[in-house]
């Protein structure tokens, strides 16, 4: 076994070999006419050349049953399509190090994957912003320099019932902006429910630090009360604050207090009361099946000063920090030299506003996360099938119609379970790790998850022509 393998290893062609016989080739003939493409040329023979030694080594090492452990003869034959096909792959491949990845794990907003989907409409208008010059900061009927808040701010207050509204780069930064303005140097009191640490590893002590205000804890981990708040309120004290828990639940002996109780105390004791909602969401989850939880509307009808969400989670839009709330409270943000160090680019600024714009005008059925997380089971299943049958003439691979669940993802609801179908996969000489590998090593990085011996493709987030691509990389093991 052992000495063919090396004749296999001997037999593949050196790299001045592949590209001489290239030269022949019309498909090529672009690369090869192209001096500027001659080093990505010669550099994607090498790493095509190296595919198939690793090919060689693995295959005699894992299975005797494939196209890599033939005849000589018939690998000789087979290698050169093989080279082509990947050498096109790599070729045509953008050189750029972000990359479409298609997403096949159910998890709606993947922080990995870059969250919320804009829409279609918004992914326009946001590249005709790009490539053409914009009204950003200009007042068109003045002529004078403008604001660019402006653009979202109607739209926000419309939305969410707000005074005012300002947009920072991501949630985050608004809630060091908040700490920052009303609370450098004094208290800010947090029930320790509510101290949680966010994607990579952002702690909201280390935010409330970093802004300048000092945190006093109240409460326990399961159970705060009112008079807790009220007990710690010093001379020092600048702001009640109240933190959504984002990714994770306390259940069971628990007891928080609401933004409206605060506001209420907060007014006796001419405090302000801030929130930071985490995910916030302009729509009533309730309606779907999903756990309650206050709208971005409802939380700022109880009066809080100031409320900041995120932009690319449950509101399917661009990565933004939006803190909505009292006129004089967002006019002080503005005023603070960290604003311009947070403020958000004309790209953001467009994906924000077009998104919203779905909200003024459209439905629910035009947001991408909402349309994913309300899919219903017939429609997942005939997405599950039509995948499985253009899979099922694939020799290499068995295919399985199965039930599972697919997750929100982004911090919300983290502990509710969607019933998703399921097209899972198993090589017949390989392992489910070897295939995970395989599909996201990819040309196109596709994503999916293990279970048990098989590997998942959810359909609640393929997008249109995903099925076409995963079908032709399944097709490569043939």
């Amino acid at each position: 076994m052992d000495q063919e393998k090396q004749r296999r290893l001997r037999s593949l062609p050196a790299v001045h070999e592949v590209i001489s016989r290239l030269e022949h080739d019309e498909e090529f003939s672009p690369f090869l006419a192209n001096e500027k493409q001659l080093p990505r040329l010669t550099q994607g023979v090498r790493q095509v050349l190296q595919k198939a030694r690793e090919n060689v080594n693995r295959n005699f090492t894992d299975s005797a049953n494939s196209s890599w452990t033939s005849s000589l003869a018939e690998f000789e034959v087979s290698l050169w399509s093989w080279l082509k096909t990947q050498l096109l792959q790599e070729l045509t491949h953008p050189e750029t190090s972000l990359r479409r990845v298609i997403n096949g794990t159910g998890v709606v907003l993947h922080t990995n994957c870059g969250r919320a989907l804009l829409a279609p409409e918004v992914a326009r208008f946001v590249a005709e912003q790009a490539e053409r010059y914009s009204n950003l900061e200009l007042n068109i009927e003045t002529g004078e320099r403008g604001s660019r808040y402006v653009h979202v701010e109607e739209l926000l207050c419309h939305l969410t019932g707000a005074e005012a509204a300002m947009v920072v780069n991501n949630n985050a930064a608004a809630v060091l902006l908040m700490m920052n303005t009303f609370a450098q140097g004094k208290d800010v009191i947090v029930s320790r429910g509510e101290l949680v640490e966010v994607g990579g590893s952002f702690r909201i002590p280390e935010v409330l630090k970093a802004g300048g205000a000092k945190l006093v804890e109240v409460g326990t981990t399961n159970k705060t009360w009112l008079r807790d708040y009220e007990s710690a309120i010093g001379p020092e004290t600048a702001v009640l604050l109240k933190v959504h828990t984002s990714n994770y639940r306390v259940e069971g002996f628990t007891h928080n207090v609401s933004g409206a109780e605060l506001v209420e105390l907060g007014a006796m004791r001419n405090l302000p009361v801030m929130e930071d909602l985490g995910s916030g969401s302009f729509f009533d989850g309730t309606t779907l099946g999903f756990p309650l939880e206050p709208t971005i509307q409802q939380t700022v009808k109880a009066g809080l000063s100031l409320v900041s969400f995120s932009g690319d989670k449950l509101l399917g839009g661009p990565q933004a920090g939006i803190i909505v709330g009292k006129q004089d409270f967002i006019k002080r943000l503005r005023a603070n030299q960290l604003t311009r160090a947070l403020r958000v680019d004309k790209l953001t600024l467009a994906a924000l506003e077009g998104t919203l714009l779905l909200y003024k005008n459209g439905g629910l059925e035009d947001i991408p996360v909402w349309k994913m997380l309300s899919l219903p089971m017939d429609t997942l299943k005939a997405a599950a099938s039509a995948l499985r049958e253009a899979l099922q003439s694939n020799p290499a691979i068995s295919v399985e119609l199965k039930e599972d669940v697919s997750q929100v993802g982004g911090g919300a609801w983290p502990t509710v379970d969607l019933p998703t179908w399921v097209c899972a996969i198993r090589l017949k000489t390989r392992s489910a790790i070897e295939l995970e590998k395989f599909l996201r090593l990819g040309p196109i990085a596709i994503l999916a998850r293990i279970h048990k011996d098989w590997v998942h493709i959810d359909v609640r987030t393929i997008l249109v022509g995903d099925r076409e691509d995963i079908v032709r990389r399944l097709g490569e093991l043939v």
